[in-house]
This record gives C-alpha cells, sequence and structure tokens, in this order.
C-alpha cells in the first residue's frame, strides 16, 4: 500500500500543499492515507509524519513529493529511511525518482548513507581540530570543577580542625560523593 506524507513550511495561506497532493495522487496513493504537517522542517514536532510511520506496515511504501519534505537534515532523513528499510517498508521521493524498491534507488539510499558518513567524519574532526586549538591557547575544555581551589584549601583546613564529612558536607553545600572527587585529586591520602 502506498502512503504519503507531505509537508509545508509555515501555517499561513500563503503555503498549501495542493502540489504535493496532486503528485501523490497522480502515482496511486490514496487520499485516505495522506498525512500532512504544517510545521518548518527543523522542528522535531510533527504529527502527521508521527502518525504516517505510525500507520506503515511490512511491505508498504512510503511516498513524498521531495525529500526535503521528510527530513530536517541528511542524516535525520537516513535515519527515517534506515528505519523504513528494517521493518520492510519502501520509500519513494517523487522529484529525486528515489525508488527504494529498485537497484537505482538502493543505491542511491546507500550513496546517501555514505555522504552522511563523510559529513559526521568531517564535522569530528573540525571538533578535534577546534578543541586542540583551544588547549594550545591554554583554554580547559569540559565541565568547570565543583570545588575550586580555595574552596579545597578550606575544606583541607576544617577536616585537619576535626571537622566532618558530613558537616563539611552541609557548611559547604556540595554532595558527598562531589567532595571525595575533590578530595581524591588534591590529597589520594585523605
Amino acid at each position: 500500500m502506498l502512503i504519503g506524507y507531505m509537508r509545508v513550511s509555515s501555517e499561513n495561506d500563503r503555503q498549501n500543499t495542493d502540489l504535493q497532493k496532486d503528485a501523490l495522487l497522480q502515482v496511486g496513493v490514496d487520499p485516505r492515507h495522506i498525512f500532512e504537517d504544517k510545521a518548518s522542517g527543523a522542528k522535531d514536532k510533527r504529527p502527521g509524519l508521527e502518525k504516517a510511520l505510525k500507520f506503515l506496515h511490512k511491505g508498504d511504501c512510503l511516498v513524498v513529493w521531495k525529500l526535503d519534505r521528510l527530513g530536517r537534515s541528511l542524516p535525520h532523513l537516513l535515519d527515517i529511511i534506515t528505519n523504513l528499510h528494517k521493518q520492510g517498508i519502501a520509500f519513494r521521493s517523487l522529484t529525486e525518482a528515489m525508488d527504494t524498491t529498485t537497484p537505482h534507488g538502493e543505491l542511491l539510499f546507500n550513496l546517501f548513507g555514505s555522504l552522511a558518513q563523510y559529513e559526521r567524519a568531517l564535522t569530528r574532526e573540525r571538533i578535534m581540530a577546534g578543541l586542540d586549538a583551544a588547549k594550545r591557547r591554554g583554554r580547559k575544555s569540559g565541565r568547570p570543577r565543583a570545588i575550586n581551589e580555595e574552596k579545597i584549601e578550606a575544606i583541607l583546613e576544617d577536616l585537619k580542625s576535626g571537622a566532618s564529612k558530613a558537616s563539611i558536607c552541609r557548611n559547604f553545600g556540595i554532595k558527598r560523593s562531589t567532595l571525595y572527587d575533590a578530595l581524591n585529586r588534591y590529597e589520594p591520602s585523605v
């Protein structure tokens, strides 16, 4: 069974789904099996898409007018299509002539997958280069310490004065696990 999905980015009357709907109907999608959203592609919540994905069963085919109507980004699009593929559901994009039931469509899908993997690798490479550059400039990355040098010195003084670890946690407003981590870092013998 062919299931259609269409989306426009705006809820106002300037954009409508007529062109998409006509194309879906022309390829044989039953009008009762067309789901739609009027929301930006960047939004996570798209109730029409969620309903369409729940409605699909093994052997069905999800049809869209254009690839950008389905996914927020290439990785998101590939995620959706991969999940459909795992469930035995085909995918078809009319504008790009992509149909995963054909060898040509399968090739395109795999090519998109390779491009997404390449994009992820480039992103990771850029992030690592940025972190290295920041480190060379003396910037530290990661979460800031819960207990700074000044506070740990005061804690150590209180401990030497005989204060209990429980009272230190109350007085300094820190969790016991945070205190133990800080003590292990500054004075492993405590």
